[in-house]
């Protein structure tokens, strides 16, 4: 791919603006609350997010007013059910990190729906493209037979060419890297009959992330919710 070699011919010469910012950038906790939850009347629905600061919250002040919290009301409205939803979070956790550590962490119930958000920190971590799509699928692969009737939502890699914390160029060459990995994600899905991808290949404002620059604002994660619920009852 030319996007994947322009990346890495480039990316040398920006180490140290990257270290600069690794070193300087705000550290936002988990948002708080418990990582359980129900909303909605009606037929039970169970619906389970694992995976990096998205899924744990990171820009909002509580679980319920993250991506998991709003996807889950989202699913109630739309489907007039009740949705017992629960995440499996951790900020900075790349692919392999899920597959290691929540993974093991699933419940013995099975869920209808999931959400899966990982791959930022596989892009800042400069995990290889062939280490990730086996990465990706060993996850889905899991997922598949803990819960073989849900339907996985997988989050494609987010606009990071917009991602206020990053500097120029560094903001440019990552973002050029996230749409490598996108492409990368949607080939891996294509073998997995219950996943479907979430692009989020829109060009949000500043003022869309939290104070970080990085994350999500709480009101942008009502969107988000929406977006994914709505992807999640489409693909029933």
């Amino acid at each position: 791919m030319i996007r994947n070699l322009l990346f890495w011919l480039a990316f040398p010469l920006l180490i140290p603006q990257a270290l600069h910012v690794q070193r300087t950038a705000p550290r936002f906790a988990h948002a708080g609350g418990p990582t359980k939850g129900v909303v909605g009347e009606g037929e039970r629905k169970r619906l389970l997010a694992i995976g990096d600061s998205i899924i744990a919250g990171v820009g909002a002040s509580e679980l319920g007013k993250a991506l998991v919290g709003r996807t889950a009301a989202s699913l109630a409205d739309i489907r007039n059910c009740q949705v017992e939803w629960q995440a499996l979070g951790v900020s900075g956790y790349d692919a392999s990190d899920i597959l290691k550590l929540l993974v093991p962490q699933l419940p013995e119930y099975q869920f209808d729906h999931v959400i899966v958000s990982v791959g930022v920190n596989d892009i800042t971590g400069l995990t290889g493209i062939r280490t990730w799509k086996r990465n990706l699928s060993k996850i889905l692969e899991h997922l598949e037979a803990h819960s073989p009737g849900a339907i996985i939502a997988v989050a494609g890699s987010p606009p990071m060419h917009r991602f206020p914390l990053l500097p120029q160029p560094l903001r440019a060459v990552f973002g050029m890297r996230a749409r490598v990995f996108d492409e990368a994600t949607k080939a891996v899905i294509v073998d997995h009959a219950r996943a479907i991808h979430i692009p989020l290949d829109f060009e949000p404002d500043p003022d869309e992330f939290s104070p970080d620059g990085y994350h999500p604002s709480e009101e942008s994660y009502v969107e988000f919710g929406r977006h994914v619920a709505k992807a999640l009852v489409g693909r029933r």
